[in-house]
């Protein structure tokens, strides 16, 4: 039985128990084995972290200890998934820099703020993750992100759609959707969830099942092909 850990919490806002309620059914349902906690310290187990197959953040802002963060860096760096959404994982520690370039992505803006209707592209890719898949008009927050270079892009929003200090610019399409690795472990973002409602969306909740499956595979596949991850320790200087 594969194995999941769930840590939700931060800004309220988000509906992080409701989200983290709504991940732990799709993963069961699945047929994981999940742990839920709402402390920052289940990460403080590092050996732990690495026998999971799954690590799904659902925490906005807030600040972490550096050592949590090494210690889930290193598990996925293993082979352990990350997967997770919007705030809950590419908002969760601004002041992070080494959760940001494990993550792939950071928040930066939410033009017209909650309640903007815009279309969620499917990119044209040969990956399993969006295949079949068609695209849909949300109406929540469009997340403006600093995004890596190194990510697949598997969805994208069109972009300005409210008037902003943005709007001048050229029109940009912005990552929805994205994956990447760190280490040999599988790293899955969806920038969509801004409230439980949005996450319990048809193709919202099935990109995310996707995303799940796909991540928790990745430690499987490296341990079977003798793969293991690199240390990485950052610049030393990451936190205020």
């Amino acid at each position: 039985m594969k194995k999941a850990l769930i840590v939700w919490g931060g800004w309220d806002g988000h509906q992080p128990k409701e989200v983290a309620g709504i991940f732990q059914e799709v993963l069961e349902k699945e047929g994981f084995e999940v742990e839920v906690s709402d402390k920052l310290e289940a990460f403080e187990d590092g050996e732990k972290l690495k026998a999971l197959d799954l690590i799904v953040p659902v925490w906005t802002m807030g600040r972490i200890d550096q050592k949590l963060v090494d210690n889930v860096s290193a598990a996925v760096q293993s082979g352990v998934g990350l997967a997770g959404c919007h705030g809950g994982m590419c908002d969760s520690f601004r002041e992070n820099v080494d959760w940001q370039f494990m993550t792939g992505g950071q928040w930066v803006a939410h033009p017209g703020n909650d309640g903007v209707e815009y279309v969620v592209n499917m990119r044209n890719s040969t990956s399993a993750l969006t295949e079949d898949m068609e695209d849909f008009t949300v109406k929540s927050e469009q997340y403006y992100l600093h995004v890596d270079p190194a990510v697949e892009v598997l969805a994208t929003t069109r972009f300005p759609i409210t008037p902003g200090p943005h709007s001048l610019n050229k029109a940009v399409d912005m990552p929805v959707v994205w994956t990447k690795r760190w280490g040999v472990g599988r790293v899955y973002y969806n920038a969509l969830g801004h409230q439980a409602n949005i996450v319990e969306m048809d193709s919202v909740k099935e990109l995310m099942r996707r995303g799940f499956l796909w991540c928790a595979e990745g430690k499987a596949k490296a341990v079977a092909a003798g793969v293991e991850g690199g240390a990485y320790t950052g610049m030393q200087d990451n936190q205020l």
